[in-house]
């Protein structure tokens, strides 16, 4: 299959669409949201009235009927200016909404995905614990069936959107029983929100994306109707999996935009600043770093268009989506302090764009698959 990174004239009016309303909406208000850790409701407002957290879905289902690449190039816009709000996006449609769609049964599907579509309702995905991430076999999240209803006891951890005002929905892994060979059944089940006995416990104190809402969550008692059960029995985990090897792909566009923004606030500063008589962009080794910076972002780009061409014609994607969240994490963490030398002292303030970066680039390294992660399936698909 041959690559061709040209976008059409349709993807190009959405990423300047996006792009304008990251500029002269969301980046205003940016560094008051982050500053007060507040959720930026009326900025999450006027995206879901641009359709944005319908995009990837079908119009019979209240979306827009595009494609998972139309997501990736909003979360690229957004991500350029605003992580948090990049974030909540990506996990609204990849985490919250799209194992209903992937799994759900027609009737779930009708009840839930036109609230999630249209952004007038948040979900969550609850898989990682205090003691299990990417060890299926660490869940303690355990969910049995009385009386016609899957009674839920456990705790999750670091599970975006599960607290705001508009979450509506939370997707909760539990062990619903024992395999045939003796390993742990692991299922997925819908939560309603509220329900009697679901917490979601004070929000964490970050380092970054602190204007995105994270909680632990807590089920004690939590009963819900046994049709809530989302896919088949004991495929909870393997399902997920699968809805993780998509959102590698839109973190790795989240975390390009990210890399391009600290390029872009980098060019814009050495132009301006001026040392010795100058403006400091005239200095080799300062225009050979962002020279560098943009090679980063453009490759990681790249990486990530290359998976989502897979994952559209119905390709094995795997490797390449975990390269793609490989080589874009890091190269919006690279950025991220490359800029920040850039624009030395006022670097290291934070109503600065870079520095916002440079505190929440981290994560990217880490949220749906860590790094290390990425380079064991990476050594995998080649047979180590």
């Amino acid at each position: 299959m041959t690559l061709d990174t040209r976008l059409s004239d349709e993807q190009l009016q959405l990423k300047k669409t996006v792009e304008e309303f990251a500029r002269e909406v969301v980046a205003p208000v940016s560094y008051q949201h982050d500053k007060a850790k507040t959720f930026p409701y009326e900025v999450v407002k006027q995206m879901a009235e641009m359709g944005l957290f319908g995009l990837p879905f079908p119009e019979e289902y209240g979306g827009m009927g595009g494609d998972y690449f139309a997501l990736c190039l909003a979360l690229e816009e957004l991500g350029r200016f605003d992580q948090s709000v990049a974030i909540t996006l990506e996990a609204g449609c990849s985490l919250g909404a799209m194992p209903v769609y992937r799994f759900g049964t027609e009737e779930q599907k009708q009840t839930w995905l036109p609230q999630l579509t249209s952004g007038q309702a948040l979900g969550a995905f609850g898989l990682t614990e205090p003691g299990a991430g990417s060890d299926a076999g660490g869940t303690r999240t355990t969910a049995r069936l009385e009386d016609g209803q899957w009674v839920i006891n456990g705790n999750k951890a670091f599970i975006t959107n599960s607290g705001t005002d508009i979450t509506r929905l939370v997707t909760v892994t539990a062990v619903t029983g024992e395999t045939s060979t003796g390993k742990k059944e692991i299922s997925s089940i819908l939560v309603p929100v509220p329900t009697p006995g679901f917490t979601a416990e004070p929000a964490y104190d970050k380092v970054g994306w602190n204007a995105s809402d994270t909680h632990p969550l807590s089920f004690d008692n939590v009963r819900v109707p046994e049709e809530n059960l989302l896919g088949a029995r004991g495929r909870g985990y393997a399902n997920f999996l699968s809805i993780l090897d998509e959102g590698r792909i839109a973190i790795a566009a989240l975390s390009v935009g990210a890399a391009q923004g600290c390029v872009d606030e980098s060019v814009k500063y050495a132009k301006e600043r001026e040392a010795f008589g100058r403006p400091i962009g005239q200095n080799q080794g300062l225009a050979f770093k962002i020279a560098r910076m943009e090679a980063r972002a453009h490759v990681a780009r790249t990486a990530y268009y290359d998976a989502a061409a897979k994952m559209l014609a119905g390709l094995p994607f795997k490797k390449e989506a975990s390269i793609a969240k490989l080589v874009a994490g890091e190269a919006a963490m690279d950025n991220a302090r490359d800029a920040t030398q850039v624009h030395g002292g006022y670097g290291f303030m934070n109503e600065y764009l870079v520095s916002r970066h440079y505190r929440d680039s981290k994560i990217l390294e880490v949220g749906e698959g860590t790094t290390e992660v990425q380079l064991m399936l990476i050594a995998r698909d080649l047979g180590l």
